[in-house]
């Protein structure tokens, strides 16, 4: 079996960010109706479902949504439809598809889907749940690394106000598993929430200082709380500990931010320095850097 891997098709992200008009079709009274298809649900709300992303020319591509925890969000193709006066109608010769593979990862930037019903699945002919399906999804839905793999696939995407739930529950049975501090911590800066960040962060760091992703959760909730003296001591720990300049850089920028915010040149000057040491030239953050001196 041929597994092949798409990483963007340009069908999937086409008017991303803007509801689609709906498709209309006669009824045997020669009335405009609306269709079955209704692409206004957001990729990371169709987990496990059957759907179809609006193609060109009213030919959509079916597939299923799911998680692969190692790879994150996850669209596995199986045929193109069209909407007709009965139904959806398979245009792909699926025989032929059938040594072959095609997934595609989504990205935050994916576009809304419709999610096919019931009637749709049996109509095409598809279970209501694929059997390959148990290779990415356990058993026991409850296993803390297989719900921390989900709370960072959310975070990946943008979509942190869903991951709460599924890290919380390692959370609140074993607060120090692998990875769900700083996952947990992300999902709550993302939120905004920076009191709950800085109170995981703080007991994720008592607990294992070496993590210097922690530091850069911890540094980020306090600058946003314009505790900008204890970020600043939080951000050299972790700068000092990391082994990446991506991530050094990011810290460093952050911190230059928050005194540009403040207007504090000499501190601004300082971490803009530190963000210019680390910074690839082609970097985001060497941009911002420019921009800010510009406007301090």
């Amino acid at each position: 079996m041929l597994l092949v891997y798409v990483f963007a098709v340009a069908l999937l992200f086409a008017g991303c960010g803007k509801p689609p008009v709906p498709e209309v079709q006669a009824d045997s009274s020669g009335i405009a109706t609306k269709t079955e298809l209704s692409f206004t649900t957001e990729f990371y709300d169709a987990v496990n479902k059957w759907v179809a992303f609006r193609g060109d020319d009213s030919v959509h591509l079916a597939g299923f949504i799911y998680i692969d925890t190692q790879a994150g969000f996850t669209f596995q193709f199986e045929t193109e439809i069209i909407v007709t006066e009965k139904g959806l109608k398979k245009l792909s010769d699926e025989s032929k598809l059938a040594d072959n593979v095609i997934k595609l990862r989504l990205g935050r930037n994916a576009a809304d889907v419709a999610v096919l019903s019931d009637k749709d699945i049996e109509q095409l002919g598809w279970p209501k749940i694929p059997d390959w399906l148990k290779y990415y999804k356990p058993e026991n839905e409850e296993e803390s690394s297989y719900l921390v793999g989900i709370g960072s696939a959310y975070n990946h995407i943008g979509a942190s106000h869903k991951a709460i739930e599924p890290l919380m529950k390692v959370y609140n049975k074993d607060p120090h598993f692998e990875e769900v501090e700083f996952e947990l911590a992300y999902a709550y800066n993302a939120l905004r929430n920076f009191d709950k960040s800085i109170e995981v962060s703080k007991k994720a760091i008592a607990n294992d200082s070496t993590d210097y992703l922690l530091y850069k959760e911890l540094g980020f909730s306090l600058i946003n709380q314009n505790k900008l003296e204890e970020a600043e001591k939080v951000y050299l720990k972790g700068i000092e500990m990391s082994k990446s300049k991506e991530m050094q850089a990011e810290m460093a920028h952050n911190m230059a931010y928050g005194y540009f915010r403040a207007k504090n040149k000499p501190k601004f000057d300082e971490w803009a320095k530190l963000t210019k040491k680390y910074a690839d030239e082609d970097s985001r953050f060497l941009q911002n850097i420019k921009h800010f001196e510009e406007n301090l």
